[in-house]
């Protein structure tokens, strides 16, 4: 069997963690056993599409390493890939008027006022599923034909058995059964001929031939309904996986409308794409081991869904943080320098080389915002605590201070100009100028460092801060620290 899984998203402008899990564990599913995955835009629900929004979608699957095989930009026979487009061919009205006539949902007139739900009572009904039921279930033919023949609206629901039980397995809960009295007849195609999810979802799995179907818990007691239509049609039943809930360590649901973060939120916050990727499959998952650091690649290999847990995940930003600083630390330096760079102020850009810094940074950092702050000493030096240069552990104190930068401003001063101004270079002439003060290297590296940072803490030593600064900076720097120790 090749298998063939689908990320199916409404177009509403935003990309929840919970939505970007779906797709991660259904690329996963598929990619793990050399299958097929699609993208499918679900926008039959008018009120809630957003324009341009499927380009958030393309730009988010991009941005995490997503890349379906099948969608509306890349036809593999099975499209159109979106949901209005199949809406336009007749494909959910001809199988809803095949329900009709197999007796397996009916058209029902009902005002939506009936009970203020657009879910009409059912005195006409049996007792026993009578508050899930409707006076429509049970118009004769020429009840209904009269309705036609007046040209009334009506929307076609679906048709449950009053007796009896679904029964259907999902990979992460298991079997389960739910009696058909207790589920509602739900609409199947609205009166303006567009379908409900609940029906569209169920046609066009069917027909793009999907195999596994990964979505999550809240569809799990819907499941029973979409069963019945897959009987209904004499069709196979895809696998299930359905994926807890993500949550706030408090315990409360993740959701847009409460302001919680979606995917662009935390790419805006400074976190890596892989990071948050790496981040969300463990909302959920795990690889059966201790580890916790993957890239795609590495998901992708060791995925497995029988590992995916029954509970609630707790989202964590300081677990996110963590594992974005190690993300952080693994990547190539030129991606690095390319994602710091967007955060470099124009005067940090302008005063330094800032491959350097980049340099510098990059094992220090755990969010890509935190950027500004942690360079801005080599903007500007703030006015600082001169007790700075007394440091026990470097046994630097103001006398050798003073001696070492007066010696290290001669130096510099001195600096050859046809001497590249390196790190290497940088290095040497410190170390040389220890040797010649009979000093410990700590000694000398200690009061320039304070002196180009006036801080106690810097993502870098006195040899890269240099470097990133430039010649003159420096220069300029160290006789600023000498005249205020003087």
């Amino acid at each position: 069997m090749v298998v063939r899984t689908r990320f199916a998203p409404s177009p509403t402008g935003y990309m929840h963690i919970g939505n970007l899990r779906t797709a991660l564990y259904a690329y996963c599913i598929a990619k793990h056993s050399q299958g097929t995955f699609i993208l499918r835009i679900e926008d039959t629900d008018r009120k809630r599409n957003v324009p341009k929004a499927i380009q958030v979608i393309y730009d988010s699957l991009k941005l995490a390493g997503l890349e379906y095989d099948e969608g509306p930009d890349k036809d593999g026979g099975y499209g159109p890939y979106v949901q209005s487009q199949r809406k336009d061919q007749g494909i959910y009205q001809r199988h809803a008027d095949l329900l009709v006539e197999r007796g397996a949902a009916y058209r029902c007139f009902c005002s939506k006022t009936v009970d203020g739900k657009g879910n009409p009572s059912a005195e006409a009904g049996p007792r026993g599923a009578a508050a899930r039921r409707n006076v429509c279930r049970y118009l004769t033919p020429a009840e209904v034909q009269a309705h036609l023949d007046a040209g009334d609206p009506y929307v076609i629901r679906q048709r449950i058995p009053d007796e009896g039980a679904t029964t259907f397995h999902d990979l992460v809960y298991g079997d389960i059964t739910v009696k058909n009295s207790l589920l509602d007849e739900q609409v199947l195609l609205k009166s303006d001929g567009y379908p409900t999810y609940n029906f569209a979802n169920v046609v066009d799995d069917h027909l793009m031939e999907i195999t596994h179907v990964a979505r999550g818990v809240e569809y799990l007691s819907s499941t029973p309904k979409y069963n019945l239509l897959y009987a209904a049609f004499g069709w196979d039943v895809p696998l299930y996986i359905h994926l807890p809930h993500i949550v706030k360590e408090g315990g409360k649901k993740l959701s847009k409308r409460a302001g919680d973060a979606s995917f662009q939120d935390l790419l805006a916050q400074g976190f890596l794409p892989e990071a948050v990727v790496n981040y969300i499959a463990l909302l959920g998952w795990s690889p059966g081991n201790d580890q916790e650091y993957f890239d795609l690649a590495g998901l992708v290999e060791l995925f497995d869904p029988r590992h995916i847990n029954k509970s609630k995940a707790a989202f964590s930003l300081p677990k996110l943080e963590w594992l974005n600083g190690e993300h952080i630390r693994q990547i190539p330096p030129e991606k690095f320098h390319a994602y710091a760079s967007r955060y470099y102020p124009p005067a940090l850009k302008a005063a330094c080389d800032t491959q350097v810094v980049s340099r510098m940074i990059q094992t220090r950092l755990t969010r890509l915002t935190d950027i500004p702050e942690i360079t801005r000493f080599l903007v500007a030096v703030e006015p600082y605590d001169l007790a700075l240069y007394e440091h026990a552990k470097s046994k630097s104190t103001f006398e050798s201070s003073r001696r070492v930068l007066k010696t290290v401003r001669t130096a510099l001063t001195a600096w050859a100009p046809v001497q590249p101004w390196s790190e290497d270079a940088i290095r040497q002439t410190l170390l040389d100028l220890a040797a010649e003060l009979n000093m410990k290297t700590g000694t000398v590296m200690w009061p320039v460092r304070v002196a180009l940072t006036g801080l106690l803490v810097t993502p870098g030593g006195a040899i890269e801060i240099a470097a990133a600064l430039g010649l003159a900076e420096t220069i300029r720097r160290i006789e600023a620290a000498i005249a205020c120790l003087s």
